[in-house]
């Protein structure tokens, strides 16, 4: 096998679940930086304003649902029970870090000890955990999982 064709079958998965994820992720990927980034132009520079501005402003939010909803469907399309459950595993890792940085972020918000920060950055702090729960997964179990 030439050295291309080695690249080639470590960069393209075999299983189908999880090329179909690579799609979903990919899209939903695409469609929320694109759409996040064009909302805050037109908006911050006065080229939209009233009603429009909202469907602007949920675009984003839905393109996170289809993040959400990728990994989702790669852990309901999994067929190999070793690798689903490292998914589970990584995504409860992930929503326990997500989830336990926001609530004590916002009642140290609400005492007023640090500022407010946007609630859209959950979603970063979940994706990082799910970093967090490859690499819990590789010390436990000696694999990272698939959601990367």
């Amino acid at each position: 096998m030439t050295a291309s064709r080695v690249r080639e079958a470590e960069v393209t998965p075999k299983n189908p679940a999880q090329r179909r994820y690579l799609r979903r992720m990919s899209i939903a990927t695409v469609v929320y930086v694109a759409s996040l980034l064009g909302a805050k132009y037109l908006i911050e520079h006065a080229l939209v304003s009233g009603p429009l501005v909202w469907p602007l402003a949920v675009v984003p939010g839905l393109a996170a649902a289809g993040i959400l909803y990728a990994v989702g469907m790669l852990i309901v399309e999994q067929a190999d029970e070793f690798q689903r459950m490292l998914l589970v595993r990584q995504v409860l890792v992930a929503t326990g870090f997500a989830i336990s940085l926001a609530t004590v972020w916002g009642f140290l918000e609400m005492f007023l000890l640090v500022p407010h920060v946007e609630a859209f950055w959950i979603l970063g702090l979940w994706c990082f955990g799910l970093f967090i729960g490859g690499v819990s997964n590789r010390i436990t179990h000696g694999a990272w999982g698939q959601c990367w």
